[in-house]
This record gives structure tokens, sequence and C-alpha cells, in this order.
């Protein structure tokens, strides 16, 4: 059976996970607790583990390939076990390279295919608001959005 150290290795070559992903993932292998904390130390000794940097890529593919808003974008951080102030910041530092009025209006294009924000009634236009804000975009920017 393999250590917790080789283990861990085995599974950040495959994709980049937090601290938090990668001890559930040892823990469900039922390795050893002490083993699991000495690999996790050693690799974050050797800057193989690095939440920040995980926090980056969420963030980076949320934004700019899924077209996520701010909220949802650190949603989606704090879910693969991030803390709240490496998180903030990462978001911060992403959404200083993305156009978030873009962002909008490409999400907002997505939702109406090509319809017009006119044709639609009072229930289509909530269906529209309700998507956008679920996306991460935030209530007010959606509305002035659709004022235009």
């Amino acid at each position: 059976m393999a250590d917790a150290y080789t283990t861990a290795l085995t599974l950040l070559s495959a994709r980049e996970l937090s601290e938090a992903q990668l001890r559930t993932r040892l823990r469900k292998r039922k390795l050893d607790e002490a083993d699991i904390a000495s690999a996790i130390s050693r690799l974050k000794t050797d800057g193989t583990l690095n939440d920040r940097r995980v926090a980056m890529a969420v963030g980076r593919m949320e934004s700019a390939i899924r077209g996520r808003g701010r909220s949802r974008v650190i949603q989606k951080i704090r879910q693969a076990g991030i803390d709240n102030d490496t998180a903030e910041d990462a978001v911060r530092q992403v959404f200083e390279d993305v156009d978030e009025h873009a962002l909008l209006d490409r999400a907002l294009d997505r939702k109406l295919r090509g319809q017009e924000i006119s044709a639609l009634d009072d229930k289509g236009r909530a269906r529209v608001v309700r998507a956008l804000v679920g996306q991460g975009f935030s209530f007010e920017a959606v509305m002035k959005r659709l004022r235009k």
C-alpha cells in the first residue's frame, strides 16, 4: 500500500487540489492521520500544495471560462475548502483583469438567446433576473443592465 505522500502526489498530478480537498481524499483511502498531516506539511513546505494558487485557478476558471459573477466565484472557492481571506483576495485579484460589465452582458445574451429584453413579459424578466443573480451577479447590476 502506498504512503500518504506518494498518494498525495499522485492525486495532485491529476489536478490542482486545496489542502482540505486533499486531506478528504487521503482520509477516504483510510491512510493514517499522522501520515496525512506529515505529507500535507511536506507538500506545503515545498510549494506543491498551495491554497492561494488553487483559489486563483478556480477564480479564473469560474469567471473567464464559465462566465460567473463575483459572488458565485467566491462561493466556488469556499466550496473547495479555502478560507475566506484567501478566497476574497483571489477574487479581488481575478476580477482586476475581468470586465464585469462585459461578463454580465455575455451572460444576459446567453440567457435571452437573441430575444430583446422588451419582448419579455414580467415572468420572463423575473426568470432572467433570477438566473443572472444565481450566476453571481449583483441584483443591482442586473437591474441596471436590464433598464438600459
